[in-house]
C-alpha cells in the first residue's frame, strides 16, 4: 500500500490552488468548451467538485467514523451541480471551492488518526465494504481524475486545428 495521510493531503490541498491558477481569467471559449453531449465542460467540473466537498466526501468519512458498516452511506448525486444555475463567475467558484477544501482538510486533520481509523469500514451501497484509508485514497484520485478531464476537454476544443500533429498528441486520442 502507498496510501499516506500527509501525501495525500499534499495533492488535495493543491487542487484548488492548481485549478485558480490554470482556470482563472480565462474566455467562455476554454471553460464552456465540452466533448460532446452529456459531457461537462471546466465550469461544471468545478461545480461538481464544489458539490462534493459537501455532500459526499465528509458525509461518507462520519458515516464510517460514527456508525461503521451499521448505516449505508448517504447517497451522493454525481449530477447534482448541473441543476444549480448560478451566475458565479469561475473565480468566484475556485474561491468558494478553496474555501470549502480548507475546512474539510481541516476536519480530516483533527479527526483522522491513521493508526486507528485507516481500516475502520463502512458500508457503499455499490461496493460493500470500505476503509477509511480507501475513501481518502479515492478522494485524491478524484481530484486527479478531474483536473485531467479539465485540460482533455481543454485539449478537444482544438481538436481540428491542430493539423496533422494530432497524431502525435496522445491527449486527442481517443
Amino acid at each position: 500500500m502507498n496510501f499516506e495521510l500527509d501525501e495525500a493531503i499534499e495533492v488535495m490541498e493543491r487542487t484548488p490552488k492548481a485549478l485558480t491558477l490554470f482556470l482563472s481569467g480565462l474566455s467562455a471559449g476554454w471553460l464552456q468548451g465540452n466533448e460532446g453531449e452529456g459531457t461537462w465542460n471546466a465550469t461544471e467540473v468545478i461545480d461538481h467538485l464544489i458539490e462534493a466537498e459537501k455532500t459526499n466526501w465528509i458525509p461518507r468519512l462520519n458515516t464510517i467514523l460514527q456508525d461503521g458498516e451499521n448505516k449505508p452511506f448517504p447517497p451522493f448525486d454525481r449530477f447534482a451541480h448541473l441543476n444549480d444555475k448560478t451566475a458565479a463567475t469561475i473565480e468566484e467558484k475556485l474561491l468558494a471551492f478553496q474555501q470549502i477544501r480548507t475546512v474539510n482538510l481541516a476536519y480530516i486533520r483533527s479527526v483522522i488518526d491513521p493508526a486507528q481509523h485507516f481500516e475502520r469500514t463502512g458500508r457503499h451501497p455499490a461496493f460493500g465494504l470500505v476503509k477509511v484509508r480507501e475513501l481518502l485514497a479515492t478522494w485524491v484520485v478524484h481530484d486527479l481524475t478531474h483536473m485531467a478531464q479539465i485540460v482533455r476537454v481543454m485539449a478537444e476544443r482544438y481538436r481540428v486545428d491542430v493539423g496533422p500533429w494530432s497524431e502525435y498528441l496522445g491527449i486527442l486520442k481517443k
